[in-house]
C-alpha cells in the first residue's frame, strides 16, 4: 500500500452547487497548475494537457450525485497516478477532500513539495469559487 495524505478545504458554499460548478474537466486547468494554462483537449476517454512537465493525459470520473471528482494522470511513464477527490456536505457549506498517494521512490522532500503544490492548487480553487 502507498502512504497517503488527504488535504482538506472548507468552502462556504452549498456542496452540490460547488460540485456542479467545478466537476467538468474543462474547469480543472483553472486551479490545477500541473495542467498548464492551455485548455484541455478531449481525446477519446482522456483529456490532454500541456502541463508544466510536458504533455499529460488525464481521465476523470463522470458526473454523479455523490460529489466524486476523481481523476487519473498519465505523465507518459506508463503508470497512471490516481487522485481521489470529493466534495462533501459540511452543514451549509462544503468540504473539499483531495488525497495524494506517495509514489514509490519518492523522497520525503519531494512528497512534501507535491503536497505544498496541491495545497496551493486548493487555495486557487477557493479563490475562484469564493470571489
Amino acid at each position: 500500500m502507498l502512504p497517503s495524505h488527504t488535504l482538506s478545504l472548507t468552502i462556504t458554499r452549498h456542496w452540490l452547487d460547488l460540485y456542479e460548478t467545478i466537476w467538468k474537466p474543462e474547469y480543472f486547468p483553472n486551479w490545477v497548475s500541473q495542467f498548464g494554462e492551455v485548455p484541455l483537449q478531449a481525446e477519446g476517454s482522456y483529456w490532454k494537457a500541456k502541463g508544466t512537465d510536458g504533455t499529460l493525459k488525464v481521465r476523470f470520473s463522470g458526473h454523479n450525485s455523490y460529489g466524486v471528482m476523481d481523476y487519473w494522470i498519465d505523465n507518459g511513464f506508463g503508470k497512471e497516478i490516481y487522485m481521489p477527490m470529493r466534495i462533501v456536505p459540511n452543514q451549509e457549506g462544503a468540504q473539499v477532500l483531495l488525497t495524494h498517494f506517495r509514489q514509490p521512490f519518492t523522497s520525503d522532500e519531494k512528497f512534501q513539495q507535491e503536497l505544498a503544490l496541491l495545497q496551493q492548487n486548493l487555495q486557487q480553487l477557493y479563490h475562484l469559487v469564493t470571489t
